[in-house]
């Protein structure tokens, strides 16, 4: 049953992110799109009330302005891997980006309804301090260029520290070394800790 939903979780967001290319590609150039035309692309996925379509897609709402222009700058570099996201940016340009990133920045952000194992996120929480991710991070809310991890989906936690880990993402290597120092199940321990605060 699990298999079966997650199923059609991935094909509905795949379809979403194809229908949301097709508008792209209809136009000869991306910048001939309005802001808001773009923002609406977005929320395709991301959600119009900041609540993405899928656990496996990031919040973007109430994000950090310059984590999120930073990101879009790495997508656009091939720092970050991401078919659907490597498309999407191939033509914004660098005010495109800047706009796209106040424009979410601004918005509140969303509390999503996730069921989260306390066992689990017990055990994630010793795993996070052992790695000193507060340091960084302080208290997972997001400050000024660190990203907020709070309230995150877990699914989209653990394949963003999976992607560290296993060098996919390459946009922060020192990320990549300490978390290819944890196991998997600390990995999803520490997103369902984070995915709870």
């Amino acid at each position: 049953m699990h298999r079966k939903t997650d199923c059609s979780h991935r094909l509905t967001r795949y379809l979403i992110a194809l229908a949301a290319l097709l508008t792209l590609a209809g136009n000869s150039h991306a910048q001939e799109q309005s802001i808001e035309q773009t923002i609406a692309t977005c929320q395709g996925c991301h959600g119009a009330d900041g609540v993405p379509v899928s656990a496996d897609i990031p919040i973007l709402a109430g994000q950090e302005y310059y984590y999120l222009y930073v990101q879009l700058k790495d997508y656009k570099a091939g720092l970050r891997a991401n078919p659907i996201m490597s498309e999407m940016v191939q033509n914004l340009s660098k005010d495109d980006m800047k706009a796209l990133a106040q424009h979410f920045s601004e918005k509140p952000w969303p509390r999503v309804a996730e069921e989260l194992d306390d066992s689990k996120a017990a055990k994630g929480k010793s795993a996070l301090a052992a790695g000193q991710c507060s340091q960084c991070h302080s208290t997972y809310q997001g400050d000024s260029r660190v990203p907020r991890l709070a309230g995150q989906h877990v699914a989209y936690l653990l394949q963003t520290m999976q992607d560290f880990k296993n060098k996919v993402r390459k946009n922060s290597p020192a990320k990549g070394s300490l978390l290819g120092s944890f196991s998997e199940e600390d990995l999803e321990a520490m997103a369902h800790h984070l995915a709870g605060l």
